[in-house]
């Protein structure tokens, strides 16, 4: 895969080297309530490295590490489409990364892959999630209800959201 340049980030793929700075931005409070793991974070980067449906990019804002973001596709010919998860640093948070980020990551999506819709789904009451993804073209689709279950062992709801292929802001 090729680096994808936003308006203000930088998209390349993850490589070992990136694990350490990833796996402490995962154990930030904010990040970790979303996407847990065990007590070795740097094991979790490394098995999402290794998991062959998942490619994994690495978020760079100045030429510093602030994330990851993921894709998957489903490659069944009646059901494809491709899946986003996104996480950064919360010291940067609220300006407009995670957006251009995801944006960046659709367009290469559509354009390169021949996605025609792309999906995210962030837990139904991550708030600032949904206004990324909102701002990056995607809509609400639907609660999907008892979807992922949270640190404590209790089930919570997610937000399906999804982007259609000509409704990628260019």
């Amino acid at each position: 895969m090729t680096v994808l340049h936003g308006d203000s980030v930088t998209l390349r793929p993850t490589v070992r080297g990136d694990v350490p700075a990833l796996a402490a931005i995962r154990a930030a409070p904010e990040v970790r309530a979303r996407w847990r793991g065990g007590d070795d974070l740097e094991a979790d980067v490394e098995a999402d490295l290794r998991d062959e449906g998942t490619r994994c990019l690495t978020v760079e804002h100045d030429r510093r590490i602030i994330g990851m973001i993921q894709w998957y596709a489903e490659e069944e010919p009646d059901y494809r489409h491709a899946g986003i998860d996104l996480f950064l640093d919360p010291a940067v948070h609220g300006r407009g990364l995670g957006t251009d980020a995801v944006r960046t990551l659709a367009r290469h999506l559509v354009d390169a892959h021949g996605h025609h819709r792309l999906v995210i789904d962030p837990a139904a009451d991550n708030a600032a999630a949904i206004r990324c993804y909102t701002k990056a073209g995607f809509r609400p689709v639907g609660i999907m209800r008892r979807y992922e279950r949270g640190p404590d062992g209790s089930w919570h709801d997610g937000l399906l959201m999804d982007l259609l292929a000509d409704e990628v802001t260019r």
